[in-house]
């Protein structure tokens, strides 16, 4: 049975393999429960990148949370999360329900609040590499293309943002998966841009881009 990759919107995604269920960055905003209106699935583990509201989203951890759910989360997520959790600083790694999570860098290098301020400091947030049955699949968190992305290893699929402002634009992405040469790539993080410069900066590598709309999946078959 293959690894199911599921885009909810934004920068939320679901996986599944077998009885286990992954969330990420799980947002369930009006706009996006109307496009995708399904009850979700309870979840095994739910891995939160870092506080911002578009990311940490307790409202919507509630729905898929369980007494058996493990939640991880950057420290300050406790501000929002009014339970116990689970939280990795970049380089930690452990597993949880079997499925084996270790936490990496995210920052921002080019994007700033202000002068000297960026939108994602060095250690206020982290990206995930999630390995289950065997898969490996890279979830980038809000960053830039940073140094760290040379030291990932062999990944299988990658969800890489590409919406500017906040994150890699187009072009970064791409750059960005050239780096890391996964043997495939998710846009997400789309601020709902056009992501054709994201697929043409690819063209002639081994990495296939895979598109999804709200609600779309994709899975990784051996």
């Amino acid at each position: 049975m293959g690894v199911t990759i599921r885009w909810l919107g934004h920068a939320s995604f679901q996986i599944k393999a077998n009885e286990k269920v992954v969330y990420f960055d799980l947002y369930r905003s009006k706009k996006l429960r109307e496009k995708v209106p399904d009850k979700l699935e309870p979840a095994s583990v739910v891995l939160v990148t870092h506080s911002h509201n578009d990311h940490c989203f307790p409202e919507a951890i509630n729905e898929v949370r369980n007494e058996d759910t493990i939640v991880v989360a950057p420290k300050d997520c406790g501000d929002k999360l009014d339970y116990a959790f689970e939280s990795l600083k970049p380089g930690e790694g452990s597993t949880f329900h079997d499925i084996e999570v270790k936490a990496v860098h995210a920052y921002n290098v080019k994007r700033f609040r202000s002068p000297g301020n960026p939108f994602h400091p060095k250690g206020f947030g982290v990206g995930y590499l999630v390995k289950v049955e065997g898969k490996t699949i890279y979830f980038a968190g809000d960053t830039d293309v940073i140094p760290e992305m040379n030291d990932l290893g062999s990944i299988d699929v990658a969800l890489l943002p590409c919406g500017d402002t906040y994150t890699m634009d187009n072009k970064e992405a791409a750059e960005a998966t050239k780096i890391i040469k996964p043997k495939a790539v998710i846009p997400m993080h789309t601020w709902d841009r056009s992501i054709d410069d994201f697929k043409k900066g690819i063209a002639g590598t081994s990495t296939k881009f895979v598109s999804l709309k709200e609600g779309e999946e994709f899975t990784i078959n051996d």
